[in-house]
């Protein structure tokens, strides 16, 4: 049996993860732009996918429960 404050954990592991990449990505992201001149549209892609996912999924929870 799986305990429930592993899945807590997990969940959390997994939150704390997913804002961290995000914000890691978003200082490549910027870091590319003011010191080469580089827009990297791909990290760009990803992070509107990240947050466009998230929100989607906190919708999604919000209104199903």
């Amino acid at each position: 049996m799986v305990d429930e404050r592993f899945i807590l954990h997990r969940y959390k592991a997994t939150r704390f993860a997913v804002l961290l990449g995000s914000i890691l990505m978003l200082a490549s992201f910027t870091y590319g732009y003011l010191r080469n001149g580089v827009l990297r549209w791909d990290l760009f892609a990803i992070m509107f996918a990240m947050a466009a996912g998230k929100v989607g999924a906190m919708m999604y929870l919000r209104r199903r429960y």
